[in-house]
Order: structure tokens, then C-alpha cells, then sequence
């Protein structure tokens, strides 16, 4: 049998924070930017989320890291721009500083009213905004198999991945003391975090299929409500990485997109010379995306192989010899090595916290938080205007 060669295009989603500059809140406006954009000859597509403070844009289908460069570019200077001319700013973060969840508006909608009915106030605490990157497979049964194989050895990289993209640090004007505050909101709900492996894309089918028969994802509902972590498309021909904290700079999510399509290469390149990583169990990747929760790029996570702790910047490293086979075959070298850039200056997260720290902490905790959202408008906007 004949190994496939997906694609492996990309495609981002990112969802924005829609502020009011004066109060440096979340401000719900998403009805209008989307009655707007309608009325565009080149429309953006903008896409409502759960709370009416949230927009969200997705690419389209991108056969190389430039073109998602381009896309990420695009839309980040369109939206700003739309809502320069609305009196409002975007902020790309995975949790506002100090907004509150009770107080924001809930997006009309089936949809929307169907997941609060289930979720109740799990639901109603979402406020947080994310970033998902596609990976393109292929639709033939044969591609879909191997989907399922790179995504069972992909799932060790998911607390790597995370790390690099920490930027949700605050929750409710608190320093939590986490770097992604956000994945601990997301993981109360059902069929969410590291997933299980398995053995083909009958079985995975098999599991969404019961799924669906006894209810779990709604009614009526044809889309199958599985949230995990990297995950195959319930639509597309992609396996998509759900992951990531949104990164507040353009450099940042190319940095990522690039970093997930060379882990799908380099991982059917050691398919193609009869190699294979190894399948960790779900209990090792789910205690090291716990580290990188809590601790970002500035702690370790475990080298199970090794049994020992490793210092994320010397995973970092290693996991940049493992890609360099396939980084200029993609073109993406000088996009995956911007880690290093990152492991320099900071992710979102910690950059944040600088700023908090810089403008009083804690003693003067609201002047600190608004200099926070104008430090992620700022930062949001580099390499856009």
C-alpha cells in the first residue's frame, strides 16, 4: 500500500476581544461589526462566538506559512480598522484582565440558547477566546486513517504548543497565578482536553457515532460537539489543534501554524522511512500540559522516556533538531525558529505580567490591569498597520 501525502495546507481561526477604549472593557458589539461587514464588497466573513464581546475570523485555505502570514495580517487590520471606525479597539488575548463573565451579553441564536440549555453555568463562564490551526489530510478513508495515527503521536506536543502560546494570566482583575487561565475555564466542559488515541478512523467514528445516538451533543445538532485538544474536523478534511491560547502578535501565530504543520510532517516523514514517535499515555501528556499551564515556557516537563524533568527551554531545543528535516522543504524555518524568539522575550503571558508589575501589581491592581489592555491593543496590532 501506498503511503498518502496530504496536503497538509493550513488554515487559522482566531476569535478577538472587542474593547471600549475609555473604560478598556469588553464591549458587546458583535451584531453590528457583523451587520457591517455584510455590507462589504470584500467581506471578512466575521463569525459571532458565545458572548457578544467576541468576534471571531478565519482564513482561508492556505497552501504555505507565508500565505497564513498574509491571512493573519489581512484580517487583523480589517477587523481593527472596522472597529477603529465603530470608537472601539481588538485585543488578542485569551482572557480580558479584569472583565467579568456575568456581565456580558449572550449572542442570540439556536445555537447559542441550545449549548447554555445543556452546559447551564459552565456555559455561561466561557469568556475566553482561542486560536485553532488546520492541518489539510485529505477525505479518502485512507487519509483519514493516517489522520488518526499522526494525531495519536501529535498529542505529545499539545503542553509544548501551549506553553509557547500562554496569554491568558488574569481572570476577573486576579493574577491567577496560571499562564493559561484559559484551558482551566474550557476544561469544564464535556469531551475537552488531551484526547485518547485511537486505533483507526472506524473506531474514532464508532465513539462519535454512540455519541450522537445517545444525545451528547445537543438536538438536532449535526455537529459533533468534541472540544479535545487536537481533534479531527467534524466538517473539514483537517486535523485541527485547539490548544493554543490565542497569541497576542502576528509573529507569535505564524510561529504556531508553522510549528504544528512541521509536527505533522516530520511525523510522516519517520512514517515513510518505517519509524514511528511513540504513543504516550493520556496521564503523561495531560501532567505536563498541567506545567504548562501553570508555568509557561519557564518550567519543566517530564521526560517520561527519561523519567526525569527537563527545562522547557532544553525540550525546546530538542524539539527544533527533531523538525529541521523538514523545515525547508516547507519553507517555514525562519517562522518555526521565531520559538527561540519567544523563549527570549516571553509569551504573551509573561509579557503581560511585566507590564502588571511595571505599573504597581497588586497595590495598584486597576491602574495596572487597563495599562495590561493597552499594552495587548498595542501589541495586537504589530506588523498590521
Amino acid at each position: 500500500m501506498s503511503v498518502p501525502n496530504p496536503p497538509l495546507t493550513l488554515g487559522i481561526e482566531e476569535e478577538y476581544q472587542i474593547i471600549d477604549p475609555e473604560t478598556r472593557n469588553l464591549h458587546s458589539y458583535i451584531s453590528e461589526l457583523i451587520s457591517q461587514d455584510e455590507k462589504r464588497d470584500s467581506k471578512l466573513h466575521l463569525k459571532p462566538e458565545f458572548m457578544q464581546s467576541q468576534v471571531e475570523v478565519g482564513s482561508f485555505i492556505c497552501q504555505n506559512v507565508k500565505q497564513v502570514r498574509q491571512e493573519v495580517v489581512r484580517l487583523r487590520r480589517a477587523v481593527c480598522e472596522m472597529a477603529d471606525r465603530n470608537g472601539l479597539q481588538i485585543a488578542a488575548a485569551s482572557t480580558h484582565p479584569f472583565a467579568r463573565w456575568d456581565e456580558q451579553s449572550i449572542t442570540e441564536g439556536v445555537r447559542y440558547k441550545e449549548l447554555l440549555d445543556d452546559m447551564q453555568g459552565v456555559a455561561r463562564r466561557l469568556l475566553i477566546f482561542g486560536m485553532h490551526v488546520h492541518v489539510g489530510f485529505g477525505g479518502d478513508l485512507e487519509s483519514k486513517n493516517l489522520m488518526i495515527e499522526i494525531m495519536n503521536q501529535a498529542r505529545y506536543f499539545i503542553p509544548h504548543i501551549l506553553a509557547l502560546s500562554t496569554s491568558s494570566p488574569f481572570w476577573h482583575g486576579r493574577n491567577t497565578g496560571l499562564k493559561s487561565y484559559r484551558s482551566v475555564v474550557f476544561e469544564s466542559l464535556p469531551r475537552t482536553g488531551i484526547p485518547h488515541s485511537f486505533e483507526s478512523w472506524g473506531e474514532y467514528k464508532r465513539y462519535e457515532d454512540i455519541m450522537a445516538r445517545t444525545g451528547a451533543f445537543g438536538k438536532g445538532d449535526p455537529i459533533a460537539k468534541i472540544w479535545w485538544d487536537i481533534r479531527p474536523h467534524p466538517l473539514f478534511d483537517t486535523m485541527e489543534f485547539r490548544i493554543s491560547d490565542i497569541c497576542t502578535t502576528v509573529d507569535e501565530a505564524v510561529c504556531l501554524a508553522a510549528t504544528f504543520q512541521a509536527i505533522c510532517a516530520i511525523l510522516l516523514k519517520l512514517r515513510q522511512n518505517n519509524m514511528t514517535w511513540r504513543r504516550y499515555r493520556h496521564m503523561h501528556i495531560t501532567e505536563n500540559k498541567w506545567r504548562a499551564v501553570r508555568y509557561g515556557i519557564h518550567g519543566s516537563m517530564i521526560d517520561f522516556g527519561k523519567g526525569e524533568e527537563v527545562p522547557f527551554h532544553f525540550l525546546m531545543e530538542e524539539l527544533l533538531e527533531l523538525l529541521d528535516p523538514v523545515l525547508d522543504e516547507l519553507g517555514s524555518r525562519p517562522e518555526v525558529e521565531y520559538i527561540r524568539t519567544i523563549l527570549k522575550n516571553g509569551a504573551s503571558a509573561d509579557r503581560q505580567l511585566a507590564v502588571y508589575r511595571k505599573f504597581g501589581g497588586d497595590e495598584n491592581r486597576e491602574e495596572a490591569l487597563r495599562a495590561v489592555v493597552d499594552h495587548l491593543v498595542a501589541e495586537t496590532k504589530q506588523g498590521v498597520q
